[in-house]
C-alpha cells in the first residue's frame, strides 16, 4: 500500500467501522508517523465553513462533506483503500482548520 498524503480519500476501519476519511496531516510527516488526523466523511450537510463539500468528482458516490469539527486521530493502518483525491481543492483543508480553530 502506498503512504497516503493530505488531501486524499480513503476507506478507513475504525471503531468496528468502514467510513470515507480525508487525510489531514501533512504529507511530509505521514512516514514517520503511526496516527494521523483525517476528517470523517458524512452524508449529514450543514453547509457550514468547517465542511468540505464532496462528491462523485472526488471519488465519492453521493454528496457528502468531511467535518473538520469531528477531527479524529487514528493508526494509519486503519486506512485500507484510496478513494480519491481533492486535488486542486486542497487549501480548502486550511480553510476548514482554519473556521474549525476561529482563528
Amino acid at each position: 500500500m502506498s503512504l497516503p498524503r493530505q488531501g486524499e480519500i480513503w476507506w478507513a476501519e475504525v471503531e468496528t467501522a468502514r467510513r470515507p476519511v480525508v487525510v489531514v496531516t501533512r504529507a511530509d510527516a505521514i512516514s514517520v508517523l503511526s496516527a494521523i488526523v483525517v476528517a470523517p466523511v458524512t452524508r449529514t450537510i450543514r453547509e457550514i465553513p468547517t465542511e468540505i463539500r464532496l462528491g462523485v468528482d472526488e471519488g465519492l458516490g453521493e454528496e457528502c462533506v468531511a467535518s473538520f469539527d469531528n477531527l479524529q486521530r487514528i493508526h494509519r493502518g486503519a486506512l485500507t483503500t484510496k478513494i480519491g483525491d481533492l486535488g486542486i481543492r486542497r487549501h480548502e483543508i486550511c480553510n476548514a482548520i482554519r473556521a474549525m480553530t476561529d482563528c
